[in-house]
């Protein structure tokens, strides 16, 4: 592992990437936790927290949008290594790491159809 433009011996820019990894894949867990638990919450009844937590999710949405749909973890990832694969800088299988977008993007989007259809109908 060749250092894009990072300082540090091997062993600091590994435990770097290690780090950043982690983080990421906590933040996706639960922004993705947050997008699945959306349509529950209307099937619950729960237009409330559904609302607050669609709110809370438009908010990563923003933050990504002003990073050409870019995590910024990425960027901070990059600095540690030179390897692109889709999930360098998160834990998550290839696969997943390069449909997230597609996949949670849908069921965001069909999530923001119920809520709107649910807070219309209450």
């Amino acid at each position: 592992m060749t250092p894009s433009s990072g300082t540090g011996t091997a062993d600091g820019r590994a435990r770097a990437l290690t780090a950043v990894r982690a983080a990421h894949t906590a933040i996706w867990a639960f922004f993705a936790a947050s997008i699945v638990l959306i349509p529950i919450a209307i099937w619950l009844g729960q237009l409330t927290a559904a609302l607050w937590t669609s709110l809370f999710v438009w908010g990563e949405v923003v933050v990504l949008l002003l990073n050409g749909m870019c995590c910024p973890l990425t960027a901070v990832a990059a600095r540690y290594t030179d390897d692109r694969a889709d999930n360098f800088d998160i834990w998550l299988p290839l696969w997943l790491a390069r449909h997230n977008q597609r996949i949670f993007g849908t069921l965001f989007a069909a999530g923001q159809v119920a809520l709107g259809y649910a807070l219309l109908a209450d």
